[in-house]
């Protein structure tokens, strides 16, 4: 029960640099198709394009927006909502018409869509006080129906019930399907998400693991690098017999000794990002987590709509099966009081004799 793609076209997806406002990002390495869908829960349409797993654009038509030609195979707009501006680049000059075209018609439709939910409003406002023409019942409108021999209410009265429970039973079925592609459709665009934050936070732990090991590494070599040089300090005292005041020497050991401090800095500084690592792997695991339960809520969902169109499926064809039977047994009440009306006219004409 998912949206279909009313129009699609193979194009490259861009974005505007979100720091420049001027640059464009190119959002993917190669063409991917790129449709537009109705969805008929929120009764709006939207621009989709997806590369992989991620969503590139999601992008709400409204009647505001524009579509503009920058060159011939080149094309934008801008997305309040999504704040960004999105532009296409097409193989063929004609695609970038036939996409100028289709958003052209659909932001025409979704005008159309925005103006009536505002007229329904209007009716349905009790300022207003005003009630449509049609909310007369149509019994009232509609003439009794006559059978062969007379009237028929019986069968009006079977063929209105059977018509109200069947499409009682239509209804229900529509919203437990219809609320099932909605969560459906949240659960993935989440499940988007968290792949997107996932990938993320896998790259920032690898970088921070990288990090601290190039830190530890340059640590190393400046405690080696120390202990040598304290080494050849050790080696001139002992050579020169000259106690530690000479000026070459205070000036070396006040050096080392700025640069373990400075060293100590950084081991403080690394400890620090060793905790923000451990966050990330926290955070990591959490987003994995959540990224079981939402598939595992996925699969829930596709069980129970897959459910109720077998429900749906079965209950029209008892009601199809139902409906025969009775036709059939109206049609032979119909012939009996048909035989039953001649006898009774023999009858007459006998008692007259």
């Amino acid at each position: 029960m998912g949206e279909q793609p009313l129009f699609s076209l193979k194009a490259h997806v861009f974005q505007i640099d979100p720091a420049t406002k001027r640059n464009w990002i190119l959002a993917s390495k190669h063409a991917i198709t790129v449709s537009f869908f109705y969805d008929a829960g929120r009764s709006v349409y939207r621009i989709i394009s997806v590369g992989g797993t991620k969503a590139i654009i999601n992008s709400t038509i409204t009647p505001n927006m524009t579509f503009t030609k920058t060159s011939q195979k080149f094309g934008q707009w801008a997305d309040s909502r999504a704040n960004t501006v999105y532009g296409l680049g097409f193989a063929t000059e004609l695609q970038l018409q036939q996409f100028s075209e289709q958003f052209k018609e659909f932001k025409e439709a979704a005008r159309l869509v925005r103006d009536k939910s505002q007229e329904k409003f209007e009716l349905l406002s009790p300022g207003l006080n005003i009630s449509s023409p049609q909310v007369l019942c149509e019994d009232r409108q509609s003439p009794p129906l006559l059978g062969v021999n007379g009237s028929s209410e019986d069968k009006l009265f079977r063929s209105k019930s059977a018509d109200m429970e069947e499409s009682t039973e239509k209804e229900q079925m529509r919203k437990m399907l219809s609320e099932g592609s909605i969560c459906e459709r949240n659960s993935e665009a989440e499940l988007f998400c968290l792949r997107d934050s996932n990938a993320k936070l896998v790259a920032a732990l690898h970088e921070a693991n990288s990090s601290i090991d190039q830190w530890k590494k340059q640590l190393a070599e400046y405690q080696e690098e120390t202990d040598r040089l304290r080494e050849q300090v050790a080696e001139l005292e002992a050579q020169s017999g000259v106690s530690v005041s000479s000026e070459e020497l205070t000036q070396t050991v006040a050096e080392m000794e700025a640069l373990i401090r400075a060293k100590d800095e950084e081991i403080s500084i690394l400890r620090g990002k060793k905790t923000d690592v451990n966050e990330l792997e926290n955070e990591w695991e959490e987003a994995c987590q959540r990224i079981q339960d939402l598939e595992v809520k996925n699969s829930e969902l596709e069980k129970r709509v897959r459910t109720a169109e077998g429900a749906l499926a079965s209950s029209q064809d008892a009601r199809s099966r139902t409906d025969s039977a009775v036709q059939k047994v109206i049609e032979t009440l119909d012939v009996k009081i048909y035989e039953l009306s001649d006898l009774r006219q023999n009858l007459a004409k006998l008692l007259e004799k």
